[in-house]
């Protein structure tokens, strides 16, 4: 997880470009030119037009070079210098994360593809994804996709290409419309990421984070498996909190390090995060719940 390579854009309104970039440089410092940032360390960081951004002129989206692991500190100073130079996230704004798909052989694709499709409603609930973004910018993935996904078993990346597009595509465009899916493969074909845009835009440098360590735990997740089901889960709204932290835990966000990112990755969810069907009301010495209904091993400092 913490050798994936990733990217972000964060879109924003409330400022002009020029000063989301000034609030950029107020942290890497190197140099401004207009609406970018060359930062000491030879990366450059953007701040590009986006017309489907609410703020007009006074909008932007910041654009990172590729990152590392080691950069969350700084990216999240980043965004905490832009929300105090006045920019503010709303319904037209959202999150897109880039995890560097050089890795990613048939087999890893197609897990990413599966856990994703299994898991997508709780997700998309987990993350607070609007209607209006699920219905245009960021659709869940398509069946039809899916059936052909299943039916290639595919060897190949130009195998998965195939069953992504419906057809063979020897050279896919940035903006084919099969990239408003918040499991955007159409970036993996064209230049080489695969493409989360579930995320609801935010300056909140915690949840940000919290967003990065999602994906490069299911790419991590997608890489590491032999194989994985695809077949969706039910979604239950009873133990949906708790649900959604066993898949956490499993995907290896677990301990104190990742401890915030459950916290934010949670919030939207009911029921408890420790108990699948609700904290029992037996007697004290009763209170111990059966194996099956108790969050797993690490759990037990959450429910303090």
């Amino acid at each position: 997880m913490k050798t994936l390579r990733f990217g972000i854009e964060i879109e924003t309104v409330g400022q002009t470009r020029e000063v989301v970039a000034r609030a950029i440089h107020s942290v890497l410092g190197g140099h401004l030119r207009g609406d970018a940032v060359l930062a000491p360390d030879g990366r450059t960081w953007r701040v590009v037009h986006d017309g489907s951004l609410s703020g007009g002129t006074r909008s932007g989206e910041i654009v990172s070079p590729i990152l590392t692991y080691a950069d969350l500190e700084t990216l999240q100073e980043i965004v905490r210098a832009v929300y105090k130079a006045g920019c503010r996230a709303d319904a037209s704004t959202g999150i897109h994360i880039h995890v560097d798909g050089a890795s990613l052989d048939a087999r890893a694709a197609t897990n990413l593809v599966k856990m994703i499709n299994k898991q997508e409603r709780i997700l998309e609930r987990a993350l607070g994804v609007t209607p209006a973004r699920l219905g245009r910018f960021c659709r869940p993935i398509d069946p039809a996709f899916m059936a052909r996904l299943e039916a290639a078993r595919p060897r190949t990346l130009a195998d998965v290409s195939r069953a992504w597009y419906g057809h063979d595509n020897a050279r896919p465009t940035r903006y084919d419309q099969s990239r408003y899916h918040g499991l955007n493969l159409n970036s993996l074909f064209f230049r080489g990421t695969v493409e989360f845009r579930y995320f609801n835009g935010t300056l909140h440098a915690g949840k940000v984070k919290a967003y990065i360590q999602l994906v490069l735990a299911l790419t991590a997740k997608a890489l590491a498996s032999k194989s994985t089901s695809s077949k969706k889960r039910a979604f239950s709204e009873a133990s949906a909190k708790y649900d959604f932290r066993v898949f956490l835990l499993g995907l290896g966000l677990i301990g104190d390090e990742f401890k915030t990112a459950r916290l934010h990755l949670l919030e939207h969810l009911s029921g408890s995060a420790a108990w699948k069907n609700g904290r029992p009301t037996r007697a004290p010495e009763a209170q111990r719940a059966p194996e099956a209904q108790r969050a797993p091993e690490g759990a037990a400092e959450e429910r303090r």
